[in-house]
């Protein structure tokens, strides 16, 4: 019998990380009543775009910085704000005493679900977007899989130490997908990534699944830059997801 879970839900390990410095260059819009960080590549192509669908702390520097690296190598990048304001503070990075199961009950599928479709209609609508990729980072990673099934919304997909999926909404899949795994992760663990290869092979889509070694969940959102094997990790995924896009969108 299949597991019921390619990854366990949000938990302590999704708390941890680092503030990243730099300078953000991108806007924060309106998207209907949904508010939007925006980066645009220098040419302003509407080609292809990557909706970014972050971890529990929403938009906040890390993920804008992700998304202006992002539109620097061509895409035009959008953060939304898939939980509607009640993003954790990353003053909490560390903390112990957070609720995240309280929290993650707050933001179902019934409730996350509207916000990503009215975004990607925007996209496809208003924008004009050709196609469209989704980049998941922890609990967003599921809103990718979510939509990359058969009559889903997304072209192609990129998943980060993902968390909370099914194994329902993981055999659902049918456009191309990327994954790019911490070798240390108590919610996507070995025996998630072998369910979650097997899955892919029997599906018979194109896909990958990329483990980096030594490296804790969150490596590619939130990892310490000043610590070698971290900031390998980091670089070599958003590489990862580069290359993903420049063939599989």
């Amino acid at each position: 019998m299949a597991p019921s879970m390619i990854s366990l839900p949000p938990a302590d390990c999704c708390a941890k990380g680092t503030i990243h410095e730099g300078t953000t260059t991108g806007t924060m819009e309106k998207i209907g009543d949904i508010d939007a960080y925006f980066a645009r590549p220098a040419n302003n192509s509407t080609e292809k775009a990557l909706i970014i669908f972050g971890d529990i702390f929403g938009i906040y520097q890390n993920i804008k910085l992700v998304a202006d690296n992002f539109a620097a190598r061509g895409f035009l990048a959008i953060v939304p704000d898939m939980l509607d304001g009640d993003s954790l503070s990353t003053e909490d990075f560390d903390n112990k005493k957070l609720d995240i199961p309280a929290w993650v009950q707050r933001h179902p599928p019934h409730a996350v679900d509207p916000i990503v479709a009215k975004v990607i209609a925007h996209l496809r609508e208003t924008v004009k977007v050709e196609k469209i990729a989704g980049v998941g980072y922890c609990f967003g990673a599921k809103y990718v899989v979510r939509n990359l099934k058969g009559e889903g919304l997304l072209d192609s997909g990129y998943l980060a130490h993902p968390s909370f999926i099914t194994t329902d909404e993981f055999l659902a899949i049918t456009k191309p997908v990327s994954i790019a795994a911490s070798e240390i992760d108590s919610i996507f663990t070995q025996q998630h990534r072998y369910d979650a290869e097997k899955v892919l092979i029997d599906l018979k889509i194109p896909f990958q699944i990329n483990v980096y070694g030594g490296v804790d969940h969150g490596f590619a959102l939130r990892a310490d830059m000043g610590v070698k094997k971290n900031l390998y990790a980091m670089e070599d995924a958003f590489k990862q997801a580069v290359a993903w896009f420049e063939n599989w969108l």
